[in-house]
């Protein structure tokens, strides 16, 4: 357990010049994602001094960098809710509980959209996160298109609505959790690659990287589709597998009001999740677009294919936007897990090494609690703010992996985003 020491930071070090690695380090955050900026913060909060946060390129270079960045507590199920209520606090009182940047939240409103065979399922995750204190609701068909006019809604009957959540910037997320950490003495080592976790008696003693070597007894493993490489060595497979997530941007079309923006929606029966994106566009993603890939060699890009099958599903909720211009789009890397479902643990095998991965995408709202529960975790011994348990390494050598209670569709299915 790292103990926090409060009496301050690194004498001036803290922004991390390119020129200045430490030789050591209390605790050593691998991933300059939103998830790892969240635990180097949260940390350096609680007063670890010595924290080093390594990233490969540059920030948001991996999948924060691509997010679509919705923040919605609607899930199919307890544990991934509660960490976005928690999560929810924190956007919503950024200045307060960060006090960096700002990570332009817009609780625009979102609606979640199923098939009427999956209205039980849905009004019994309604039940379940209204239980936990998240403000949402179930509407009418009716109902939901006056509160977003251009929805088509004839083929549901009802849908869940939270009228105060909606999407952040991802990178401005991001970059607030970073100057809050080197504020605080965390230092930040972009253009480093960590090339090996290191033990000694089987627990954690540092990381190689391509500028030397850290000596540290913790690490945070939140390296997006790069994780296998440094888990592999150890011993360590969870199944994990990287895997593209495509989007697209669509111009708002003639005759659309140009300046109210819609709700945030994710709709199931397309498989299909989509936001504004700036004054005039609208994001879009389609489950099924990507797939297995190399994170360091894949096309960023999207092609024809994936621009229609966005565009029929934004004009298959969204009828006035059939004609809508493609403005651009892109490709990320998730990783995700043998279950679709995140891994937030400490690895048993190898004492010291906690690990946030196989989120599939799914968690950039969740950041922010996650990274309170595994400061709280490294710091105090256990996390307090949320229990951890679903998300254990271990659910898939016990034999249990992750099953929704009342899932939505093919319960087969591999639905991440849209689940």
């Amino acid at each position: 357990m790292v103990q926090g020491n409060h009496t301050g930071g690194h004498n001036g070090h803290g922004r991390g010049a390119a020129d200045d690695l430490p030789r050591a380090a209390e605790v050593v955050v691998i991933g300059g994602g939103v998830q790892g900026a969240s635990v180097a913060f949260q940390l350096a909060k609680r007063g670890v001094r010595d924290v080093t946060l390594l990233e490969r390129r540059q920030l948001g270079a991996g999948a924060t960098g691509k997010s679509g960045a919705l923040v919605r507590a609607h899930y199919t199920n307890v544990p991934e809710a509660r960490l976005t209520l928690e999560s929810l606090r924190v956007f919503r009182n950024w200045d307060q509980e960060i006090g960096a940047g700002s990570p332009g939240f817009a609780p625009i409103g979102f609606l979640k959209i199923v098939t009427p065979e999956d209205e039980a399922a849905l009004r019994a995750n309604v039940a379940d996160q209204q239980a936990i204190g998240v403000e949402t609701g179930v509407v009418t068909a009716e109902e939901a298109r006056e509160i977003e006019p251009l929805m088509r809604t004839d083929d549901f009957a009802v849908a869940a609505y939270e009228p105060n959540s909606g999407y952040a910037d991802p990178n401005a997320t991001l970059f607030g959790f970073v100057e809050a950490a080197a504020v605080r003495g965390v230092r930040i080592g972009t253009g480093t690659e960590a090339t090996a976790i290191l033990r000694d008696g089987g627990a954690v003693v540092g990381v190689e990287t391509t500028r030397g070597r850290i000596a540290t007894r913790t690490v945070v493993l939140a390296g997006g589709a790069w994780a296998n490489r440094l888990l592999a060595p150890l011993g360590v497979d969870l199944g994990l597998v990287p895997r593209t997530a495509r989007v697209t941007v669509f111009r708002r079309p003639p005759g659309v009001d140009p300046i109210r923006r819609h709700r945030a929606v994710i709709d199931s029966i397309n498989r299909s999740w989509f936001r504004p994106e700036g004054a005039t566009g609208t994001l879009i993603g389609v489950e099924g677009t990507g797939g297995p890939a190399d994170p360091d060699n894949y096309d960023e890009g999207v092609d024809a294919t994936v621009i229609e099958r966005c565009r029929n599903a934004l004009a298959a909720r969204f009828p006035a936007y059939a004609g809508a211009t493609m403005r651009g789009g892109w490709s990320g890397m998730v990783m995700e897990s043998p279950d679709s479902h995140p891994i937030v643990d400490q690895i048993p095998s190898v004492p010291g090494l906690f690990v946030m991965t196989g989120d599939s995408g799914s968690s950039f709202k969740t950041a922010p609690a996650i990274g309170i529960c595994l400061a709280e975790w490294i710091t105090g011994g256990a996390a307090k703010l949320v229990d951890l348990t679903p998300f254990r390494a271990t659910r898939f050598a016990e034999g249990s992996p992750w099953h929704d209670e009342h899932a939505y569709g093919d319960r087969k299915a591999r639905l991440t985003v849209s689940r």
